[in-house]
């Protein structure tokens, strides 16, 4: 067995012994130290000055750090704000344009009602009343079926109308009953006006439940949709004032519309007198006579 170092043996107490005599010195500052701050405390202002001079740009980094912090953070928020309130924005201009959309349709739809009730305002003394009982459907002719004839004073060429609006004219007339020629027919041509002012038209019949609305004077179109047209009285046959159709589609001449008074949809309707019967009659008689010949 090997001896043990003598070296080493020196060298561990002489560490211990360096070791008990810096705790004492330590021990023996500290006490100094705290005895010389009881008796006298402004003696370290001045260390403690230039320590907090050299800690002051630490604490100012760290101040710095926590602003922008929480800068950032606010930052955040207000974005994440923002979008929120964005978005109840859209929300809420979504809502007003169905609102206004509702108001646009609602003010139509009082127009419409204004020109039918011109209906009835002015309606002259019924020939007869009756019901349509059938109409074509498959045909590309419009005629529509009418429960009265020359037994009950109908006669060709007298309006009938409902109380939604025009419905067309006696085509021909029997004696228990009459062919009228609806307003959708191809060969149906009425003159018309807008019901708000004098912008005057012709509604052509289109053969599949709507009319063509061609507007006399040509250039600027000035139909919009939601126009509500009415019988003129040009012609003497129709009486003005009468609903016809309302606009709702924008052409280059004029407009398509829809029928107010709408045949399937009609059931009791009455036969009126020619408003101008005189007027009627001359417009047909150049047609009933016939051309003579020169030389005749």
């Amino acid at each position: 067995m090997a001896p043990p170092r003598s070296g080493s043996n020196k060298k561990a107490q002489l560490g211990v012994f360096t070791g008990y005599v810096v705790a004492g010195l330590g021990a023996l500052l500290g006490a100094a130290l705290l005895v010389i701050s009881l008796l006298r405390p402004d003696a370290f202002n001045g260390l403690r000055t230039v320590a907090s001079d050299a800690a002051a740009p630490i604490g100012q980094a760290g101040a710095v750090g926590r602003v922008q912090s929480r800068n950032i953070f606010d930052a955040i928020a207000g974005y994440y704000r923002a979008g929120s309130r964005n978005a109840a924005l859209e929300q809420e201009m979504k809502i007003a344009r169905v609102r206004l959309a509702e108001a646009e349709a609602l003010r139509q739809e009082n127009l419409r009602l204004k020109a039918v009730l011109g209906l009835r305002a002015g309606a002259a003394k019924p020939i007869a009343i009756g019901r349509l009982i059938g109409s074509t459907s498959s045909s590309a002719r419009r005629i529509g079926y009418l429960s009265a004839g020359r037994n009950d004073g109908v006669r060709p060429g007298m309006p009938v109308t409902s109380p939604m609006g025009l419905v067309g004219r006696v085509l021909e007339a029997g004696a228990f009953s009459s062919r009228v020629l609806l307003l959708t027919d191809s060969e149906s041509m009425v003159p018309v006006r807008r019901a708000t002012d004098n912008v005057v038209a012709f509604a052509e019949g289109r053969s599949d439940g709507s009319l063509r609305l061609r507007l006399i004077n040509l250039g600027i179109n000035p139909v919009k949709k939601g126009d509500v047209f009415v019988t003129s009285g040009s012609g003497g046959l129709f009486r003005p004032g009468i609903a016809v159709a309302i606009a709702t589609e924008i052409t280059r001449d004029g407009a398509i519309a829809q029928l107010l008074s709408n045949p399937a949809a009609t059931d009791v309707v009455t036969v009126e007198p020619a408003w101008q019967p005189e007027a009627v009659a001359a417009l047909r008689a150049p047609l009933a006579t016939p051309t003579k010949a020169p030389g005749e």
